[in-house]
C-alpha cells in the first residue's frame, strides 16, 4: 500500500530560514511542496522519508534564498494491483460505490463489480444487493460508514496541471466550468462486507 520512491528536486531556502540546521530546512520545505500531493504516475505523496544527499546549494543573483540540488525518499500511497484493503463506504451514486480509507477517497466500485443481484435504490441513494435464500430473496443495502473489503483492479492518472484555453474554446463555451477530475484513482470490485465485532 506504501513505497518508498527516490525523487530528485531543487529546493529552495528563503534568507530567514538560514539560521536553522539546512536538512532540517530542507525537509520542511520538500513536505510543504509534496505531503497530500499526487505526483504523476507516481501516488499520493504522504511524508518525507529520508534525504540520502545533498549537493552545493547555489545563490541567484537577484535571488537571496539558496538552491540546493536533493535526494531523498518519500513515503507514497500506491498500492499494488490486486492487492486487497479496507475500507468505509463514502456514499453512493448511479455510478458505483464511493469508498474512503479516511486518507484518500478516490475509489469506486463500478455497478458491474458490486456483488450481483444489486441495484440502485434512488429514494435512499445506496445500492442494495439482493441476496437469494431459501426463504426468498432478501434486500442488503450497502449504507454509508459500513467498513468493507476491496482489491484493486485498476489505477488511472489524470494530469490535472493547468493549461491555457484555445482560442475556439473560449468563444463557445465561455459559461461553461470545466468538470473537475481527481488526479489519482482507484477502481476496485466489491468483495465482502467486514463482519462486525
Amino acid at each position: 500500500m506504501f513505497v518508498l520512491v527516490e525523487m530528485v528536486d531543487t529546493v529552495r531556502i528563503p534568507p530567514w530560514q538560514f539560521e536553522r540546521k539546512l536538512n532540517d530546512s530542507v525537509a520542511e520545505e520538500l513536505n510543504k511542496k509534496l505531503a497530500n500531493k499526487v505526483v504523476y504516475n507516481v501516488g499520493l505523496c504522504i511524508c518525507l522519508f529520508d534525504i540520502t544527499k545533498l549537493e552545493d546549494a547555489y545563490v541567484f543573483p537577484g535571488d537571496g534564498a539558496s538552491h540546493t540540488k536533493v535526494h531523498f525518499r518519500y513515503v507514497v500511497f500506491h498500492p499494488f494491483l490486486d492487492e486487497i484493503l479496507i475500507g468505509k463506504i463514502k456514499g453512493c451514486s448511479p455510478e458505483g460505490v464511493h469508498v474512503s480509507l479516511g486518507f484518500f477517497d478516490d475509489i469506486l466500485i463500478p455497478p458491474e463489480s458490486l456483488q450481483q443481484p444489486a441495484k440502485f435504490d434512488e429514494a435512499e441513494q445506496v445500492w442494495v444487493w439482493e441476496y437469494e435464500t431459501e426463504e426468498g430473496a432478501h434486500d442488503l443495502y450497502m449504507d454509508t460508514g459500513e467498513e468493507i473489503r476491496f482489491r484493486v483492479v485498476d489505477e488511472s492518472f489524470v494530469d490535472t496541471s493547468p493549461t491555457g484555453p484555445n482560442s475556439a474554446e473560449a468563444a463557445s463555451s465561455s459559461e461553461e466550468l470545466p468538470k473537475k477530475e481527481a488526479p489519482y484513482t482507484l477502481v476496485a470490485p466489491w468483495i465482502e462486507r467486514r463482519p462486525r465485532t
